[in-house]
């Protein structure tokens, strides 16, 4: 009789099958998932000479008409109309951008010059350049590591925790806590640094860093949340005017992306509250806002309630389409929903008995360490990381029970 072939060699092959994906990791690049980034339309529009010269004549109209405010009127030089029409059977018309994408400016700057051809004089500042199209692996973390702080630790100290044990999410805050650091602040630095966390940290990561529920009570907590996006650094000096803020804003095709997707994604769409869309997208574009000339904040250490660092006083004529800016930030029940929500979810992971936890006396020593550090900066910069190798031991005992199987 003869036996079958011993299977037993594909068991390695197998295991790396199972293996997850690094925490963010995608298959494909994100451009090459876009149902139709911008990046892509452009090249199909140069291959075709009418294309080509239409887009690079409205680009230089783009160039020499400024933006006005929503109640003005954008004047369109007739040839700049014309070339608008020869682009409206083009893929530029119906192209997007994504957060994550390489060359995402560049994407946006395309965007926004035939932002012309696609309202044909309207000012449409409620059309977001974003498609989010991409849908990502569940996050799982083993929330047994965080046993090893202390019993009554806040969840904005777990959640910092949880980026400290990540590789990239550790870098990528040390990046920003550096450059919005005291004395050593500068700010366009600062606020660069705070869009790469949020653009490349993996977004469980992010929001759990920014959205930490805490007791009401618990000053502690709130401050370690407020302080994640480094207001004394990200922020503007002084209080200057929101429609000054807006208008430098619009004037930058990455902000004004922000901006417009925020608009798009958090409006209360009637008096009763009706949301635009679901509360991800609104989380998401409201993310997407921080490090740019909008970035909001928490306003204080023992609520929710977020607000621009900008006032509405000396608006003048323009006071109320002031307040409604300013409002759509402090007063947006679809945006309070979704970070209330969200905290609520963060609250639920830990509700659980994390006690039957196996880990060695070292890392508990350096977790311990880490609770009762006095400087949350100190502590996250020199927090061991401790992942990569217990990882490895649960790989090779998988291993080791396929090949015995």
């Amino acid at each position: 009789m003869v036996r079958p072939p011993n299977p037993r060699p594909l068991a390695p092959l197998f295991l790396l099958l199972l293996l997850p994906l690094p925490l963010g990791a995608d298959p494909l690049p994100i451009e090459g998932r876009l149902v139709n980034s911008c990046i892509q339309a452009r090249r199909k529009c140069q291959a075709d000479p009418v294309c080509s010269a239409a887009y690079h004549h409205l680009n230089s109209c783009t160039s020499s008409i400024s933006t006005p405010s929503p109640t003005q009127e954008l004047l369109v030089p007739e040839d700049c109309r014309e070339a608008a029409k020869h682009l409206r059977n083009s893929s530029l018309m119906s192209c997007t951008c994504h957060r994550r994408m390489k060359n995402q400016v560049a994407c946006l700057d395309i965007y926004w010059t035939i932002h012309l051809a696609r309202s044909l004089g309207d000012y449409e500042l409620d059309v977001s350049p974003y498609e989010d199209t991409v849908t990502r692996k569940p996050w799982k973390m083993n929330l047994s590591k965080l046993n090893m702080l202390k019993p009554d630790s806040d969840l904005c100290l777990k959640f910092a925790m949880l980026c400290t044990l990540n590789d990239k999410c550790d870098r990528l805050r040390k990046a920003y806590g550096e450059a919005c650091s005291g004395s050593r602040c500068q700010r366009h630095t600062c606020l660069h640094q705070l869009r790469a966390f949020f653009e490349k940290a993996s977004e469980p990561h992010a929001q759990g860093l920014l959205l930490c529920p805490c007791a009401p009570a618990d000053q502690g907590c709130g401050q370690r949340r407020r302080n994640t996006i480094a207001p004394s650094c990200a922020l503007p000096s002084g209080a200057p005017n929101c429609l000054e803020l807006q208008s430098l804003c619009v004037a930058d095709p990455l902000c004004r992306s922000r901006l417009v997707d925020f608009q798009t994604h958090c409006h209360p769409l009637d008096i009763l509250g009706t949301c635009a869309t679901e509360q991800s997208r609104c989380l998401r574009a409201y993310m997407g806002l921080i490090g740019t000339a909008m970035t909001p904040n928490f306003v204080s250490n023992v609520n929710i309630s977020v607000a621009l660092s900008c006032t509405c006083r000396g608006s003048g004529n323009r006071q109320e389409e002031c307040e409604q800016l300013e409002e759509s930030f402090s007063h947006n029940s679809c945006l309070m929903e979704a970070i209330a929500a969200k905290m609520r979810f963060h609250s639920q992971l830990f509700s659980q008995d994390w006690a039957d936890s196996t880990f060695s006396v070292m890392e508990r020593q350096a977790a311990l360490s880490y609770s009762y550090c006095s400087s949350p900066e100190v502590c996250d910069s020199t927090f061991p990381k401790l992942l990569g190798a217990r990882l490895m031991s649960i790989y090779i005992f998988n291993f080791l029970i396929l090949q015995h199987t």
